[in-house]
């Protein structure tokens, strides 16, 4: 189970990527924009940061369930979070991805918890526009609107060296990427070298 949400992390990675490519421009200008202020946005949500340590990560969410704000997700592999924010009952799913031992990238999982596929109120249409209106809520209303042929609508919010990410994958999920584009690009460089 642990290689499928990897294989879903390297998915979510290429998926922004795509998206960032389709939008050059607007998008560019923005991260060059944003990167070039010199500002850091590190938090996330619930407390939770870039550049925690995994030890640090561990010992919040120890802390966040003990206080029953949180639960084993995903077959155990993610951290699962409860929301009542959005119109219907949803569950937001995350565990982060690490670099030197620190979070520079928050992979989420969004879904209605009563969706089935004749429910069509519950889609992933409906969720990424209510889950849209949270992240305005907890980000600010600057989001990017970027289309694919393959992929469909997604948004884009950039602050400083956060990036924020929502698209939907299937007609169940609607999915979240947080990135440090700080991290990002020591990445592409550190692959560029090789």
């Amino acid at each position: 189970m642990r290689r499928i949400f990897i294989k879903v992390r390297i998915y979510l990675i290429l998926l922004a990527g795509i998206f960032a490519a389709s939008c050059t421009s607007e998008y560019q200008r923005k991260v060059d924009q944003e990167l070039a202020s010199g500002e850091r946005y590190d938090s996330l949500f619930l407390g939770v940061e870039f550049g925690m340590s995994r030890e640090e990560f561990y010992k919040h969410c120890w802390e966040l369930n003990r206080q029953e704000l949180v639960i084993q997700g995903d077959q155990n592999t993610t951290v699962q979070y409860d929301l009542d924010e959005l119109k219907f009952p949803a569950e937001l799913n995350f565990y982060p991805d690490f670099h030197e031992d620190k979070i520079f990238q928050m992979p989420t999982t969004f879904a209605y918890k009563a969706w089935a596929p004749w429910n069509k109120n519950l889609s992933a249409d409906s969720l990424q526009l209510d889950v849209l209106e949270l992240l305005k809520d907890w980000y600010g209303d600057d989001f990017i609107r970027v289309e694919s042929k393959d992929r469909g609508v997604a948004f884009v919010r950039v602050d400083g060296n956060r990036r924020i990410t929502l698209y939907k994958p299937d007609e169940r999920d609607v999915h979240v990427l947080f990135t440090d584009l700080t991290v990002e690009n020591q990445l592409k460089e550190m692959k560029s070298d090789k």
